[in-house]
């Protein structure tokens, strides 16, 4: 991550701290790089939030119903794309929130296994009969058939090496299944420094598919797919709505996430991607 940068975007923590952070355009990577990065220290501070929806089983208002209703097809759609790429056999997830992914995976007969750093989300999945570890580096080398992030790689601080322990731990032959935000959609460049999905600090790094390619290729793994998240376009649109104007417009939101979904259809830049990536042997 020593390459030039240079200024793309100007924005704030709209979730938590207010505070304000610039987004650096990796040339070299096709990537975008938060700045500031919070040490690790503080960075847990901007995970204290009710309004975390991925944390919590809440279901207080519309809009959290809604995203819940949603996650269940969403959660059947990631087993399927699972299923019909792998054979069963064991699956990390990392970050697992409240362990949802991993009780259906589980009662489809995975041998599953979560981390999840943060302690009330992992109670609650813990309660659902969720195994977890706490740390990636206990994981025995060569151990995993599937690993999974959703929405958690942008998440990471130390990128290179967390790919270097992805790949240690993930079989031969092994598969890795990444969701993370396209900050080339349209929902994002129509947004701009109110799209949701940008998160700061949050997300540390915004991912294009030139990027998730290279960063992988650099620990011998194979992009082989990329698959649309489609929901995504809808949920992050109601966010971004809220943070540019105020409340959530749903007809608006509703509408640009339509569009987006449009422009994806056109250009293959969906608000969200699932890439899947084998390693070599």
């Amino acid at each position: 991550m020593n390459s030039s940068k240079k200024e793309y975007l100007k924005l704030k923590d709209f979730s938590v701290s207010n505070e304000s952070f610039t987004l650096l355009l990796n040339e070299d990577l096709n990537m975008l790089v938060t700045h500031p990065q919070p040490s690790l220290e503080k960075l847990p501070s901007y995970y204290e939030s009710e309004d975390y929806i991925s944390h919590t089983d809440h279901k207080r208002g519309l809009f959290e119903k809604a995203y819940h209703a949603v996650k269940k097809v969403a959660l059947k759609n990631k087993l399927k794309i699972i299923n019909t790429r792998a054979s069963k056999g064991s699956l990390l997830d990392i970050g697992a929130g409240t362990g949802d992914f991993l009780l259906v995976a589980k009662n489809n007969g995975w041998t599953t296994l979560g981390i999840e750093p943060n302690e009330k989300a992992k109670n609650n999945a813990i309660l659902k009969g969720i195994d977890f570890i706490d740390n990636l580096t206990d994981i025995p080398s060569h151990s995993q058939d599937v690993i999974t992030m959703w929405h958690v790689l942008e998440h990471v601080p130390d990128l290179n090496q967390y790919l270097i322990e992805l790949k240690r731990i993930l079989k031969p032959n092994g598969i890795v299944f990444i969701a993370v935000p396209n900050f080339n959609s349209y929902d994002a460049k129509h947004y701009k420094e109110f799209w949701a999905a940008f998160d700061v600090p949050r997300h540390l790094w915004h991912f294009s598919k030139y990027s998730i390619k290279k960063l992988f290729a650099r620990v011998d793994m194979e992009l082989t797919e990329i698959l649309p998240m489609k929901w995504d376009s809808y949920y992050v649109s109601l966010l971004s709505e809220k943070y540019k104007t105020g409340r959530m417009n749903y007809i608006s939101a509703i509408y640009r996430g339509w569009i987006s979904n449009r422009f994806g259809k056109q250009n293959l830049e969906y608000s969200s991607h699932i890439y899947v990536l084998k390693n070599k042997k």
